[in-house]
């Protein structure tokens, strides 16, 4: 069992529907996720997998392991196939662009993913190191979200499920049981500790989409009840076209897919 931080504390949000504000989810007849999914044979990568839980477990070791994370460097183009060839001829990357390779991957396979951006709840006025970008994943036949971090090769787990980045931070506010899947245990303790201070602040593109993507669409943050609309990142950064939302209910909606 990995106990809370020193500080961690629970976090409310509203249990009602504020807006429907729209999210769209890329699916595997997109054709840039067509060749995503051909060209890196991903297919094969998953064959063996039972769950969308164990596909999820093979993408994440996968793309964990295409280049060593670099927290300075940043990819020419950020899409996924762009990413993956880049790291082919020795780039490494942030967290951003594991998160973008892991929700692309995802995508291509049929399982709806978004890249989500976790930031501390100072990081208004902190200097750096305020916050950290991982994906999630809508498990279908478990019918809930998963955060996924590929730089540290880990799916989050609270009792033992597979969670959301919310669920993670409740689960740690509560002293559940909270490990990872996908590492060793030790691997696990460090992550667990080393993420909790980026639980804070959430927020996720309404448009996941890599066709017929709006110009423009904004992101959605989920903010807890009582902390300010977070406007600015660590001091200088402005943080512009985002809506905000205290509803975990419409942030942690189920994908809406056409049939």
């Amino acid at each position: 069992m990995i106990t809370a931080p020193p500080r961690l504390a629970p976090l409310s949000f509203d249990s009602g529907i504020d807006n429907d504000y729209g999210f769209h989810y890329a699916t595997p007849d997109d054709p840039y996720l067509s060749r995503l999914r051909t060209e890196y044979d991903l297919d094969k990568l998953v064959s063996g997998a039972q769950s969308d839980l164990e596909t999820v477990l093979a993408v994440t070791e996968w793309v964990s392991g295409l280049w060593r994370h670099h927290g300075a460097h940043q990819p020419q183009q950020g899409d996924p196939i762009s990413i993956i060839e880049e790291a082919k001829a020795g780039g490494r990357f942030r967290c951003v662009e594991y998160a973008v390779v892991t929700a692309g991957s995802l995508n291509a396979l049929g399982l709806p993913a978004r890249v989500l951006s976790l930031r501390t709840e100072d990081a208004a006025t902190r200097e750096s190191g305020a916050g950290h970008v991982v994906a999630e994943v809508y498990l279908r036949d478990l019918d809930r979200w998963a955060m996924v971090d590929a730089q540290w090769g880990v799916v989050p787990t609270v009792d033992g499920q597979p969670a959301s980045a919310l669920a993670l931070q409740q689960g740690l506010a509560e002293r559940r049981r909270v490990g990872v899947l996908g590492r060793s245990s030790l691997v696990g303790v460090a992550y667990v500790r080393w993420v909790a201070q980026y639980l804070f602040y959430m927020s996720a593109p309404l448009d996941s989409r890599y066709v017929a993507r709006e110009p423009g669409t904004p992101h959605l943050m989920l903010v807890p009840v009582g902390a300010p609309e977070l406007t600015v990142f660590q001091r200088r950064f402005p943080i512009d076209n985002t809506l905000y939302t205290h509803s975990a209910g419409v942030f942690y909606s189920p994908p809406k897919l056409p049939h």
